[in-house]
Formats: C-alpha cells, structure tokens, sequence
C-alpha cells in the first residue's frame, strides 16, 4: 500500500494585521491505494474573501495566502529576502534607465485555466484597474468627486493610482495578442522591479460586459469610459460575498499551480486547492492543498495531534521549547525581516506631543527604555544572534547596516540612563506623566516588553500603563482614535525600497501618528526619484537622522522566527519576508 501523503500549513501573524497570517490542517484527508497527496493551509484571523484580492476589502493575508498559489508572476521573493528576477509568467528587462523603460515577455505556454491565453490585453486591463489620468479626469468631469475635490477611483483597487497608473501614463505599450509589452515610466521607480505581477484575466471581464477580450482592450485604449465604467462594475465585484461560496468557475480560472476545488470551501473551516490541469510550470508536490482555520493557541497542539503538518506560530520562548519536545517534528529558526518598534503618538491628544511633554518627554522616554534588557530576555533565547536594532530601513544582517548607524546615530540612548530620564522629565512641565502603551493582545511577549519598559520607566517619574487590547488596531480602536502615547507592533518588510515613504512621510497611508516633517518628506522624495542605489541610501541615512533627532519612534529588534513541519515532508523552508512558510507550498512533497 501507499502511503498517503498529506501536507498540511498553519502561520500566524506575529503582530496583529500587519504580518503575514496563515495556518492549516489535514481534516477529512483518506488513507486509499492511490495515495492522495494533500497539503491544508489555514488563515489565523482573515477570512478568504474570493478572487480578486486587489481591493482594500480583499487586500488581506488571509486571500494572499490562497491566492498566491492560484496565480504566477515575474518574479519572487528568495528565502533570504532577495529578489529573484524571472517567475512562471516570464521575465523582464531593463531597455533603457531615462527613461525607466521596462519590457516584459510573457511565457508562450502560459494560459488561464480552460485554455486562454495569456496576454498584454490582460496586463493592460491591470493598468486601467489601478485607475489612470483618463479615469480620474473622467471621474471628476461626471461629478464623481470627494469632499477634498479630487476624483473618487472608478476602480476600487487598493493600490494607489500614483504607484503605477499614473507614473506610467501611456500604459503598457503592446498591440492585441502579443506576449510581450514595453512599461515606460514617467519618472524613476526605484521598486519598477516589484510593479508587475499577475494579471487577473480580462477575457473575463470582457465577457461579462458583452465584448470579446480584444475588444474590450480596444475600448480601454481609446479611453472609452463608458465601457470602463461596466468593467468596474464587475471588477469591484468579482469576490465572493457569501463567505463559503465561490463565484462560478468560469469567473475565477487559476493561473498558477492551484485551482479551487468546487465546493471545497466551508465557511469559517477551510478552503482547499487542487491542481490546475492548465499550468504550464513545474507540477504542484501534492494534490491537495487545504488552507483551514484553526485557532492559534491550537497551533502547536494541531501539529503534535498530526492535524497539521507545518505550522508557523508566533516565536516565544514557550513555543520553541514545546516544539522541540514534540516527537515527529523538524524545527526551523532564524531572523525575520520583521521589525518590532515603540512609536510616539504625536497627536495633541498624547502626552508625547508638542503641545505637553514634547521633545523632552521623548528624549526621557528613550532613556529609560531597557532595549537591551528587552532583546537579551524575550528575543535571545530564540535567536542567539539577535542585536537591538538602530535603524528603521536597514536590519542588521545588512551589509549596509553598520554604515547607515555609523551616519545616522550615536548611540545615545543604547543605554538605560534614569539619571538624565527623571531630569527631562522635569524639565518637560509634565508631573508624573502616564503613558499609554498599546497593542493588539493577547501577545505574552509583548506584555513582558511592557512589563520591562515599566519596571524601568516608573523609575524615572513615569507612570506606565499596559493597554493592550483585542481590538487596538480596528477601525474604532485605540490606533485609530488616537488613545494611545506609544504603538507597541511590528512592521513586515517587504523587500521594497520606498515602502518606507508610505510610512514615515506626512501624506503616507500608514502613517498612524500624525507625524508631519517637512525635512523626512524631502529625504524620502530624494530616495522615490532616483534609481542610484547610492543616493538612495544617502536619503535614508538622512531620514534615518531627523528619525532619530525628532525621536519618530524607537526600533527595538528583528522578530526572530520559528516554524515546524511533520519529518518526511520536503522542501519546507522559511522565508525572512512576509511571505512566510507558505511561500514555495507547491513545491513541498513527501
């Protein structure tokens, strides 16, 4: 008899809804002659949403674990974090620099399941979904506009139209039917390598506004709005409202290993994969793979039970040791490219802002964090290698690392000093100030952060209060209602070389403390402007100074990382990006 072989993934996040999450399981799987193979996946917190996993709605690691297996693309992530030019869609090549001129070719084999191929109308409808000019003039010219006066987007990606649709004006340059297109930007890309990834198909949408695919690629290059206009419609739609129910099968073909399997996905449970007969790239290692939902204290549990088969938990000191006492099991550490930090609320309505304690109140802060207390007690005993670490955009196992430190910072505040802290607290006009520490818990580790930072802050005249809660990073929690003096989390790094900006300058997205600084969004347009990755780096050493004068935030540590997987399943690996375990889930085997 054969024997039947099983694979079965399970990731959480290690810090609430800014990691990547994912976890799973191998229930219902059969023991029979044919030796089934079957990997299960599961998400721990976001419930698959559908298809299209571009909109702000959808755009969640629990679709971008499932859905990473059912699409291809120019490129990915190396274990180590460094990009691999080149994927299962085709590869690329830089044409010219000025201007930044981009040719894509497409692989001749790749297809959509059920036989269409893949072509530039596909990766021009990518374009136009991600709302260029025309779409914004015409949105404001029919009236379509928000309080602010500007056009709302017709298409409602999660993708800011000036990342991609509005750079590269002419959109892709191709004629119908080609497998290869030209991208030229208007100005320097530094990430230009990351833009392009998979296209969901437009012979879809075409069909279901009663055009062929070429002539919906027609209608777009003529900047035809009103057929833009019911491309929308079903684009903004094309996910699954009914938690458990797939849209038809013809509206979700598979241009990856994976497909869906019909009715395969039971709300709340599971969503299982299986292979895509049309896939033109290696074949999967299993035939099955089940992405479950499994709660993530059971992690380590379901994977002792041989319920899962990988799991990656959040790393504690409890976690590994459980692991490594449980029979059966291969444990994977290492370093991450996630990085925890305490962040300064800069609102009026903190005691850290401008307008109470200020400057001073910061400084005071800093002085009496035990960073090094933090890192030798939580994160050494899972990564001997761990440093604290001194820098927002260069970890440390960065070649560039000690450089950019050695520029930007001079060690003030690597060493506990009360002394100076309770001087500056005087001198701040704030008696006895109380500080507010949130974060998204339960999260043992970083309650015993908090724990560390009050033992010593209190020292200093501080009061230090632990406000962790369940619900800090939702719409009307803590985070976003400002009550809070410091944001205790992580941030996962993505590889890219401007993420940054999106965070630390004053109109960025994710810029959750109000921090405005004329002089940071000048060093941050120097880095998004030029494609020298020296003078790249000169605008990070130079925001990474005004990051540390103005003290933004405090970096503390590289999250250090730990996986596991059943003995006898191959190619598991991790991966230091956000990517996670899950990764290279087609390549595993038994």
């Amino acid at each position: 008899m054969k024997r039947n072989k099983v694979a079965s993934l399970f990731v959480i996040a290690a810090s609430a809804a800014l990691v990547l999450s994912a976890c799973s399981s191998t229930a219902d799987v059969k023991t029979d002659e044919g030796g089934v193979t079957t990997a299960s996946l599961t998400v721990g917190g976001d419930p698959f949403a559908g298809y299209n996993s571009n909109m702000p709605e959808t755009f969640s690691t629990g679709n971008s674990v499932i859905n990473s297996q059912i699409s291809a693309s120019f490129g990915y992530f190396e274990p180590n974090g460094e990009w691999h030019k080149g994927g299962d869609m085709g590869d690329y090549e830089l044409v010219s620099e000025e201007p930044l001129t981009v040719r894509y070719t497409i692989n001749d084999k790749a297809v959509y399941e059920g036989g269409t191929p893949i072509t530039c109308e596909d990766y021009y409808l990518d374009w136009v979904s991600q709302n260029p000019q025309w779409i914004l003039d015409a949105q404001t010219a029919a009236g379509n506009v928000g309080e602010d006066g500007n056009a709302t987007l017709l298409f409602n990606n999660a993708s800011n139209p000036g990342t991609y649709a509005l750079p590269v004006s002419k959109g892709p340059e191709c004629e119908a039917g080609d497998r290869e297109f030209t991208i030229t930007y208007d100005t320097p890309n530094p990430d230009w390598q990351l833009v392009v990834g998979g296209a969901l198909p437009s012979h879809v949408v075409a069909k279901k506004v009663g055009l062929s695919k070429e002539e919906l690629f027609k209608a777009l290059k003529g900047q035809d709005f009103e057929v833009a206009k019911k491309a929308a419609e079903f684009w903004n739609n094309w996910y699954s409202k009914n938690e458990g129910e797939h849209l038809p099968a013809d509206e979700t073909p598979s241009f990856g290993p994976f497909k869906y399997k019909a009715d395969g996905w039971k709300a709340g449970e599971y969503v299982t994969l299986v292979k895509n007969p049309d896939w033109w790239g290696k074949e999967a290692g299993v035939d099955e793979l089940v992405v479950r939902m499994i709660a993530p204290e059971g992690h380590i549990q379901a994977l002792a039970n041989k319920d899962v088969n990988v799991i990656e938990p959040q790393a504690t000191q409890d976690s590994l040791e459980t692991l490594k006492q449980t029979a059966g099991v291969t444990v994977l550490t290492g370093s991450t490219l996630i990085w925890e930090h305490l962040d300064y609320n800069w609102a009026e309505t903190s005691v850290f802002s401008e307008a109470q304690g200020g400057k001073a109140l910061r400084e005071a802060f800093a002085l009496c964090v035990p960073r090094a207390d933090i890192v030798d007690r939580l994160v050494k005993p899972l990564n001997p290698d761990a440093e604290v670490m001194n820098s927002r955009e260069y970890f440390t196992t960065y070649a560039d690392y000690d450089e950019v430190v050695a520029k930007s910072y001079d060690g003030r505040y690597d060493k506990v000093n009360l002394d100076k802290a309770r001087e500056l607290v005087a001198a701040s006009g704030i008696a006895n100030p109380t500080v507010r520490i949130g974060y998204s818990a339960p999260n043992q580790r970083r309650a015993d952060t908090v724990a560390l930072i009050k033992a010593s802050c209190d020292q200093a005249g501080f009061n230090i209060v632990d406000e962790g809660s369940e619900n800090f990073f939702a719409p009307d929690g803590a985070l976003a209602n400002g009550q809070y003096d410091i944001a205790l989390f992580a941030w996962s790094g993505s590889g890219q070389i401007v993420s940054g900006a999106n965070i630390f300058m004053s109109t960025g997205q994710q810029n959750f403390h109000k921090w405005n600084n004329a002089d940071v969004d000048k060093a941050w347009e120097t880095v998004r402007t030029s494609l020298d990755p020296k003078v790249q780096k000169e605008g990070k050493i130079e925001f990474e100074k005004l990051a540390w004068e103005e003290l933004y935030n405090i970096p503390l540590y590289a999250h250090p990382g730990v996986a596991a997987h059943t003995e006898g399943l191959k190619n598991v690996e991790r991966n230091v990006t956000q990517s996670g375990i899950a990764w290279n889930a087609e390549h595993w085997t038994w």
